[in-house]
């Protein structure tokens, strides 16, 4: 069973090319690091994963059917995470908000919804955070509560926008590794968006790279070569292997000031 399948995939934004004829297929129970630098289409790949934006050429399919907006079985981590106006709301009733996926609010909750909240609170550790208010959370502790959020209805396609920005490195190594029990718990698909891979070697099936509207799928080593790179982004591009690091350079400069440092 595949969990995405595309196929000549095109979206214009503006009346610019943001995906041009992207073709791919991710198979089920994957875990997908999707990279690129900002503006390489990684968010609105996921929007119209989502059915919030409609591609102008082509066909894709999300768990064998066709595209639609507010699918239980996708959850989604959006990258913009405006919680100011929520601040003083407990964690429980933030995660409780999002129970109907594209109906936002607060109302009655149901004994199963709440044992469905309950699940998703505890398989994120997140128990003791939910009864404070958010006001009191640091960021990591929020980024717990936003993935709790997603999981509501047990999706089997997780779509992860940028999970990791603002975070230090030792709350990055905590995401990831419960995105990973996440993944095990429910067997599901993961696409987990972000600029450096670092933080996600452990936990990778394949990476999806992104540029230029065009995208790259397969394992870290056939994906980050020199050659694949070069082609990728019209311009040669070397991949120099020194130790466990890795570094892609553009001429004399990292390439794309230096968000395809990685370490291996």
């Amino acid at each position: 069973m595949n969990a995405l399948s595309l196929n000549h995939v095109r979206v214009l934004l503006g009346g610019q090319p943001v995906l041009s004829d992207v073709s791919l297929t991710v198979g089920a129970g994957q875990f997908v690091g999707v990279l690129g630098p900002n503006g390489a289409g990684k968010s609105t790949l996921m929007r119209v994963l989502l059915g919030l934006v409609k591609p102008v050429h082509g066909t894709l399919r999300v768990l064998e059917a066709p595209v639609a907006r507010g699918n239980a079985m996708v959850g989604y981590m959006p990258q913009t995470r405006a919680l100011d106006t929520l601040s003083r709301l407990r964690g429980y009733d933030f995660v409780a908000c999002a129970v109907n996926g594209h109906r936002w609010g607060m109302f009655r909750l149901s004994r199963a919804t709440r044992r469905e909240v309950d699940w998703a609170v505890g398989v994120v550790g997140a128990d003791e955070l939910a009864k404070r208010p958010l006001a009191e959370l640091s960021g990591g502790e929020r980024q717990r509560l936003l993935l709790a959020q997603a999981l509501v209805g047990r999706p089997r396609l997780l779509l992860l926008d940028e999970p990791l920005a603002g975070l230090d490195p030792r709350y990055q190594n905590t995401v990831v590794d419960l995105v990973a029990h996440v993944r095990r718990e429910l067997g599901a698909t993961v696409l987990f968006s972000a600029h450096h891979i670092t933080p996600l070697l452990g936990v990778l099936d394949q990476v999806l790279y992104m540029g230029r509207g065009r995208a790259v799928l397969g394992s870290v080593d056939e994906v980050i070569t020199g050659p694949v790179l070069s082609h990728l982004y019209g311009t040669p591009v070397d991949v120099v292997r020194l130790g466990d690091r890795i570094f892609v350079m553009a001429g004399n400069a990292p390439a794309e000031d230096a968000h395809h440092v990685h370490d291996a």
